[in-house]
């Protein structure tokens, strides 16, 4: 299994940024798929966004679309989930997450290694 660290999170006013990390322990970080998850209280985790093994093709939920930017670094073995606009619904904690993938594609789910996850908090 892969070994994942989030980190980034914190509270923010509603409208604000922030920008959470993930690291990742692998050699092989280039054949990994990476996503986004959260779950906020009460509720089940739900899938944020994900990017494939070059970072060439992302995908995100619709809540999230247009406000919120994946990408990775494969020389430095990080994903980044950049969070612009936010609003107090994506009060979460937020999940990096890995599986291994023989080809560039994007996974929604199915995700076998993940984070201990960030606390974002958005106040109104």
């Amino acid at each position: 299994q892969v070994q994942l660290v989030e980190s980034g999170g914190g509270l923010v006013q509603a409208g604000g940024s922030l920008r959470l990390s993930c690291a990742a322990s692998a050699r092989t970080f280039s054949s990994l798929a990476m996503g986004w998850f959260r779950q906020a209280p009460g509720k089940e985790r739900e899938f944020v966004a994900a990017v494939d093994r070059s970072g060439g093709s992302t995908s995100y939920a619709d809540s999230v679309k247009g406000r919120f930017t994946v990408s990775r670094d494969n020389a430095k073995n990080t994903v980044d989930l950049q969070m612009n606009s936010l609003k107090p619904e994506d009060t979460a904690v937020y999940y990096c997450a890995a599986r291994h993938s023989n080809y560039d594609w994007i996974y929604r789910r199915d995700y076998d290694s993940w984070g201990r996850g960030t606390q974002v908090t958005v106040s109104s």
